[in-house]
């Protein structure tokens, strides 16, 4: 360290050198709570002001130490912010998830609050966005994939965040992941017992979250938990528009006008929509409420992807006729999946998002590709051509073929041959892939949900990242398989085999 910071907010040259033990200006301790020693000032805010500093208890490793700054005029105010802080501070202390820095100590000294956690080297959103531009709408969906579980974890241990936002989510340095950071709920529960017992000594400058990414309800100091879900879904428009959610707000309705600002589907525009409606009662009440309208979006999309508009003359034979009805069923096939996952998840008591407003009997997903040949697949796939939906496809020869980006949804695959084949975010949604040989495939990233995998052969096969949610994998051989990071759970792989080369979700191999 090559200074040392006094943390008395009162001293007028707060800035020393390591030679001291005593501030030179003010006389105050330089080393906190006798182990921590703060070398730079990070940042300032409603909570105060954040340094870096060194924990000489723990071999000298860096911590960050924020101090939340209050007034002292009203001794019995000040007493009861003492006893709030202790109390929410415990309620952080207990939080432990690996996207959220470690609460490490917490303590008054010299009349200042001060909060200890583990100190994450990284950038926040709001830094990565004005350094590299905004985010694809594939980004963004990624990015509320890996924030949503933080909220569903902070939740069920009964704790709102209530101040969400780009400059609150870091990404690590060395791993790209994402941490929640300056939870909020110290600071208001302290705040809002001080200006209850005397406004006028109160602190106000300690915020109950941040203009434009805070609902009515917060701003009014009253949060629930879908608080947090709104202060997220803003911090995704920020993500796609590089513009804050202040600047994007309809003077008439109060509403976010985002739309205008960026490029994203429909369906996903609809799920954000619901996270950032202003009525408490039309915003998704839970985490898992929007997991699962997630889940969705890439089966709406398909479906509305495949509708184009007919214009059926007057001249159409009742021959075209039958070949228009023999095309809709299969759209019917398709829309008949979505309405039953929706209603797999309103039976689970989520909410899901609002039904696409299309005429599902009117039009094909695609003209039937007839007598489909391995060789023929591969010149569809060579064309741009890659969509082999709802296809019988049992028993073909794919070994090695490379068909990244391909959909087979729905498709029968039975005891197909597709060992060592490029599967890449290829999507198998519902597909009966029983008995196939997907030996050391490329399946990282697929998409694998309600698969038929009974008895197939994955041995070896990369699914990093994949999504397994309610696939069928009894008997699936996944000896060495990599499953780094994928959707699946422990009763699915409970009926698989897996073996000590298998590589787990958490990244881990277990051992028997």
């Amino acid at each position: 360290m090559s200074v040392i910071y006094c943390l008395n907010p009162d001293c007028e040259n707060p800035v020393n050198d390591t030679k001291t033990r005593k501030c030179r200006s003010c006389q105050s301790n330089l080393i906190l709570n006798k182990r921590y020693v703060a070398i730079k000032k990070i940042g300032r805010g409603g909570f105060g002001t954040t340094y870096l500093a060194v924990d000489m208890g723990r071999k000298n490793t860096y911590c960050v130490i924020k101090q939340l700054e209050l007034a002292k005029e009203n001794p019995e105010a000040y007493r009861t912010a003492l006893d709030l802080f202790n109390r929410e501070a415990k309620t952080l202390a207990k939080l432990n998830h690996p996207q959220i820095p470690k609460l490490l100590d917490y303590f008054e000294e010299n009349n200042q609050f001060y909060l200890i956690q583990d100190f994450v080297l990284g950038k926040n959103l709001e830094r990565e966005i004005k350094k590299g531009g905004i985010y694809p709408e594939t980004t963004a969906k990624k990015f509320l994939r890996q924030m949503l579980p933080v909220l569903q974890y902070i939740h069920s241990e009964k704790v709102i965040h209530r101040d969400i936002k780009p400059g609150n989510i870091l990404r690590e340095k060395k791993t790209n992941n994402l941490f929640l950071i300056d939870f909020g709920a110290v600071k208001e529960q302290v705040n809002t017992q001080l200006m209850s017992q005397n406004p006028e000594s109160a602190f106000t400058k300690i915020s109950v979250g941040t203009m434009g990414f805070a609902p009515p309800e917060q701003l009014a100091m009253r949060p629930v938990y879908s608080s947090d879900i709104y202060a997220l879904g803003a911090t995704c428009i920020f993500l796609l528009t590089g513009k804050a959610p202040k600047d994007l707000c309809d003077n008439v309705t109060g509403e976010l006008a985002w739309e205008r600002h960026t490029a994203v589907s429909s369906n996903f525009a609809k799920v954000l929509n619901k996270m950032l409606e202003l009525d408490v009662r039309k915003r998704y009440s839970s985490a898992d409420d929007v997991i699962k309208a997630l889940e969705l979006v890439p089966y709406e999309e398909e479906l509305a992807g495949s509708m184009v508009n007919l214009s059926v003359s007057k001249e159409v034979s009742s021959d075209d006729d039958e070949d228009m009805t023999v095309t809709n069923s299969t759209s019917q096939n398709l829309a008949d999946a979505i309405r039953k996952r929706r209603e797999k998840l309103q039976q689970a008591g989520g909410n899901t998002p609002a039904k696409a407003k299309v005429n599902i009997s009117a039009i094909p997903p695609t003209q039937p590709k007839a007598q489909l040949t391995p060789d023929a697949i591969m010149e569809y796939y060579r064309q741009g051509d890659r969509n082999f939906s709802q296809q019988s496809l049992n028993g073909f020869d794919l070994e090695g073929f490379k068909l990244a980006g391909a959909s087979f949804s729905q498709s029968k695959l039975i005891g197909v041959n597709l060992q060592k084949a490029n599967l890449y975010r290829t999507n198998f949604y519902n597909a009966n892939l029983a008995q196939a040989n997907l030996k050391e495939a490329d399946l990282r990233r697929a998409e694998l949900y309600k698969a038929n995998l009974k008895n197939a052969d994955l041995q070896g096969a990369n699914l990093t990242a994949a999504n397994l949610t309610s696939a069928l994998l009894k008997d699936c051989n996944l000896a060495g398989a990599n499953l780094k990071g994928a959707k699946v759970d422990d009763e699915q792989l409970k009926m698989a085999k897996t073996s000590w080369r298998t590589i787990f979700p958490d990244g881990k191999r277990r051992w028997w």
